[in-house]
């Protein structure tokens, strides 16, 4: 027997609800994921972000010189490699900013004016696998490009509330915004000088990483969760007290937009940010359910970043959320996303009554009804008791009421069922019984596919005259505000 081959360690597979995982894996469905994704989008969309995609794997220098030399990432947790066709030294990408600002400059895709833009896939830091911080992980990344007032600051975070909150989180119950400025690169040189010498009059109280900090990037001591130096840190030099009027004024904007629309925040002069781009306003938002894995989404200005890169001077905002880590903490505090169950589930009793009844699916497909068909496995069809055992098994834990249409035919030969469930508070509009049957019976696909009249049963007074379903109570729900129609608290059953 052939060895099993297993995923990369800190490396997930993400499956649909139905397929069950080990008890110790504590990863995110599918349907959880789609929920997300779709929710981003339409809250992206709604602020005028446009999406962007760039290339996983990008030159090592990139990261080198964007995320900074003596930082986390580039030290001890990027996937860097060597190119055996050309020799070219390469990195899977630990996050989406770099890669952005690449594509802004070799591109001039500035030179028009400023944009917005958003990134969603995968990035890679050869961590500790553990819940919430995986080896390969999904980021969201917003930035804005070419802004530089403090309005667009405050859009990105009151854009990240917006996201939370429409995913079902609240504000000081499951999450809190903490929110900081870092001023610009003279105010923390004179900050840094202050920070340097407080650490080495007290350097018996650091770790040994903080040592190491302290000659590349001492700031970063600031960040460190190590207990026995939190209270030597919080004595430490504040970096507020060496900003300027105008850093000030720019951090004072951002708090005006935030006190205007009532958002609560807390001013963390610790908070830092792991990357060495940032200047001005950090932010970040912080959540108690998660353990150490604190942090949901954080971000920032980086003005100097473009020029870094080799670019025309630009400012520049934004920032990333983890996917699977909003997705742990959304079924930590019991959110689920919303019944994908179809509207209808394809019922077929028999051979005849196969190619009719995939026919009528077909039709209300092309119309936006979600539709899901019972297979045919090796032995042929199973009993309709059994067909009808999985549709509702689909509705599982929701309250509904299944109504049938049944499909013309002998009692041995071909016969079976659509159900529509009662549309579920909320919803406005349906897609009645007659219309369904009309985009049936108006179908293109639909026309030859009826039953020969040898085995048709027996007309009843509810049954349709152009393709021999009967309909019994109940409809599909459309919401008027879409195209297509609603999911709906039950999915139908239909042969």
């Amino acid at each position: 027997m052939a060895e099993i081959l297993r995923a990369v360690k800190g490396m997930n597979d993400i499956f649909p609800a139905s397929v069950p995982r080990k008890a110790s894996e504590t990863l995110p469905t599918s349907s959880m994921w789609q929920w997300f994704e779709q929710t981003a989008r339409s809250v992206l969309h709604r602020y005028g972000y446009q999406n962007l995609m760039t290339p996983i794997v990008e030159p090592t220098a990139l990261f080198v010189r964007g995320i900074g030399e003596v930082t986390d990432i580039v030290e001890k947790e990027m996937y860097s490699f060597d190119d055996s066709m050309n020799g070219d030294k390469l990195t899977l990408r630990p996050e989406h900013t770099a890669g952005i600002v690449r594509a802004m400059i070799e591109h001039n895709a500035l030179y028009n004016g400023p944009l917005r833009l958003w990134a969603m896939g995968p990035v890679f830091r050869h961590e500790r696998p553990q819940k919430g911080r995986y080896r390969q992980f999904n980021q969201l990344d917003v930035e804005a490009l070419g802004f530089a007032g403090p309005d667009v600051d405050a859009e990105q975070i009151l854009l990240t509330r917006t996201l939370l909150r429409e995913l079902g989180l609240k504000e000081g119950e499951h999450v809190r915004l903490e929110i900081n400025s870092l001023g610009q690169p003279a105010e923390r040189a004179a900050h840094r000088a202050a920070l340097v010498a407080y650490f080495e009059a007290h350097a018996a109280l650091l770790d040994e990483d903080s040592q190491r900090r302290l000659k590349t990037n001492p700031l970063r001591i600031l960040d460190s969760k190590n207990p026995a130096m939190q209270a030597m840190i919080d004595a430490a030099p504040k970096l507020m007290d060496f900003l300027g009027a105008e850093t000030l004024a720019h951090f004072d904007g951002v708090r005006a937009v935030l006190d205007g629309v009532g958002l609560a925040y807390r001013i963390n002069t610790r908070l830092v940010r792991g990357l060495d781009y940032y200047n001005l306003t950090v932010f970040e938002w912080v959540t108690e359910q998660l353990g150490s894995q604190g942090t949901v989404c954080g971000g920032g200005r980086y003005d100097g970043l473009i020029e870094q890169l080799g670019g025309k001077p630009a400012p520049a905002v934004g920032w990333g959320l983890g996917i699977e880590r909003l997705l742990l903490l959304l079924e930590a505090v019991g959110i689920a996303p919303p019944d994908q169950a179809p509207d209808a589930y394809l019922v077929v009793g028999g051979d005849a009554a196969r190619v009719p009844a995939m026919a009528a699916a077909e039709a209300l497909r092309a119309r936006g009804v979600a539709v899901l068909q019972h297979a045919q496995g090796a032995d042929g069809l199973p009993s309709l008791k059994a067909q009808f055992k999985k549709a509702n098994a689909l509705r599982a834990g929701v309250r509904r009421r299944g109504t049938c249409a049944r499909h013309g035919g002998s009692q041995a030969a071909a016969r079976g069922r659509i159900a529509a469930g009662r549309a579920p508070p909320g919803r406005r509009g349906v897609l009645g019984r007659r219309a369904a049957q009309r985009i049936i019976d108006d179908s293109p696909d639909f026309s030859g596919q009826r039953l020969p009249a040898s085995e048709a049963s027996p007309r009843r007074p509810n049954e349709s005259r152009q393709t021999d379903f009967r309909w019994h109570n109940n409809s599909i729900s459309r919401n008027k505000n879409r195209s297509t129609p609603s999911r709906r608290s039950g999915p139908a059953t239909a042969t």
